[in-house]
């Protein structure tokens, strides 16, 4: 079984609507092979308010309205995706952050991926053209799972 570290933008192509929302097969076809147990998901305890962060901010922008955000949050929460402590990943996610000039949070998910010996897939573009070369990075865009 593959085992990946997913990233909260991740999750918020599986809650927003499809036509607002680039990516959206790549995620659900990442979220199928996760709920056929073919993919292992694993995320550290950081991903559950940028989650909610990203269906605030869904809310905020006019896209959805406050009961589809809370559905969708306990839709995801309901997945009971593996969620790992991130307090003993800081200090591995600081160094990366200032080695690489990306934020401590971005990192967080990369030094679990790490840590796991697992693969990071996002769908921030500009953090996975950053890492990828050096780090177990893979853009949501770039996720061949067929």
């Amino acid at each position: 079984m593959t085992r990946v570290v997913v990233d909260a933008s991740v999750a918020a192509k599986w809650c927003l609507p499809v036509r607002e929302e680039l990516l959206v097969p790549q995620a659900e076809q990442l979220l199928a092979s996760y709920r056929l147990g073919a993919v292992e998901f694993l995320v550290p305890d950081l991903f559950w308010p940028e989650l909610g962060n990203a269906l605030w901010k869904g809310v905020w922008k006019g896209k959805i309205d406050g009961a589809w955000a809370e559905k969708a949050y306990h839709e995801v929460r309901n997945l009971d995706i593996p969620t790992i402590e991130s307090f003993e990943f800081v200090p591995q996610a600081l160094q990366l952050a200032v080695r690489h000039h990306r934020t401590v949070y971005d990192c967080l998910y990369v030094a679990l991926a790490l840590q796991s010996r697992a693969e990071l897939i996002t769908a921030d573009e500009r953090l996975a053209n950053a890492l990828a070369a050096q780090m177990p990075v893979k853009w949501l865009g770039a996720v061949s799972l067929g």
